[in-house]
């Protein structure tokens, strides 16, 4: 159960970590926010990033070994790259439409997934 958490719990924080580092690139360049400039983007982007502390923080108090969880601080790292490209892959294909995943970033992110199965081995 603790593995099921820290897992939800890592993709609720990388959602809010994807839109806070690239939402800005689609959402924040209209005429609204153009007039805020650099500095006022860097506080909105902040500011939502203060929500993927939220859940970040528990997700690695949880899931850590040395807190009763079921992985070791290397498992929750790659664990939580590997949901980071799902999380930026799903808003890439879904919000930039004129994003394509060509044959080389699935390379990449099979490999990345091959490195998560080498961390779990003994």
């Amino acid at each position: 159960m603790k593995a099921l958490i820290t897992i939800g719990l890592l993709f609720l924080s990388n959602t809010f970590m994807t839109i806070a580092w690239y939402g800005h690139l689609k959402y924040l360049d209209g005429k609204h926010f153009h007039k805020l400039g650099l500095a006022g983007i860097i506080f909105i982007s902040w500011g939502i990033a203060l929500f993927e502390y939220v859940f970040q923080v528990p997700a690695n108090r949880i899931g850590f070994k040395g807190n009763g969880g079921p992985f070791s601080l290397v498992q929750l790292k790659v664990i939580q790259e590997v949901i980071t490209l799902v999380v930026f892959t799903l808003f890439a294909v879904t919000v930039f439409k004129n994003q394509k995943i060509g044959w080389n970033h699935a390379l990449a992110f099979v490999l990345i997934v091959l490195a998560v199965y080498f961390v779990f081995k003994n």
